[in-house]
């Protein structure tokens, strides 16, 4: 927990990005991330607090065609996963996005695979209409959505908190996970945790 001078405070020009938390990618899932179910909860309360604050709130997917490139029916390294539509690619039932959530669907060309929220889409402009200076960031997977979509904001100018107690790792090598939360830390990411909100 941070000392009382170090805690987080919400402010304008900050905005959540919740990165692919959704069915496919949860334990049982045609990809499950493991405990990938954990990031629900916690997620939640983080979007309890951008809520309480009117914060924005931009939800990423895979929305894949079908036949991706990423799958390994095309030599990728993936089995297929979140089609465009399928249940598989719905949203965690248990994640409360609110209302007025922006959806960002990425991936959605069958020849480009895309691990950042902002590859091929309009976050960067969403956001930047908003105001947004400021991104909490958390979700799925650690070692490929998360780092990808962290390291494209950080290029792109944002200061960014990544909400370490709200992601988890796939581990296709062993410390994949940890790697990649050392590499969102050289690049400027500040690691952050529900904890350290202000109340």
């Amino acid at each position: 927990m941070a000392d009382q001078d170090q805690r987080l405070a919400l402010r304008t020009g900050d905005a959540l990005v919740v990165v692919d938390v959704q069915v496919d990618f949860l334990p049982g899932g045609s990809l499950a991330v493991p405990r990938g179910d954990e990031v629900v909860p916690v997620l939640n309360r983080w979007l309890a607090a951008a809520a309480s604050r009117g914060l924005p709130v931009y939800a990423t997917r895979d929305w894949h065609p079908p036949g991706h490139c990423s799958f390994r029916a095309r030599g990728g390294p993936w089995p297929p996963h979140c089609v465009a539509g399928s249940a598989g690619a719905a949203f965690a039932p248990g994640l409360l996005l609110p209302g007025g959530a922006d959806v960002v669907s990425k991936a959605t060309d069958p020849d480009r695979d895309a691990y950042s929220g902002f590859q091929g889409t309009d976050l960067d402009a969403r956001l930047r209409a908003a105001g947004a200076r400021r991104l909490l960031v958390g979700g799925l997977a650690t070692d490929y959505c998360v780092l990808e979509t962290v390291r494209d904001a950080r290029r792109l100018g944002y200061e960014v908190l990544l909400l370490a107690d709200a992601v988890r790792a796939v581990e296709v090598r062993p410390g994949d996970g940890a790697r990649a939360l050392e590499e969102m830390r050289r690049a400027g990411a500040r690691p952050a945790a529900l904890a350290d909100l202000s109340p």
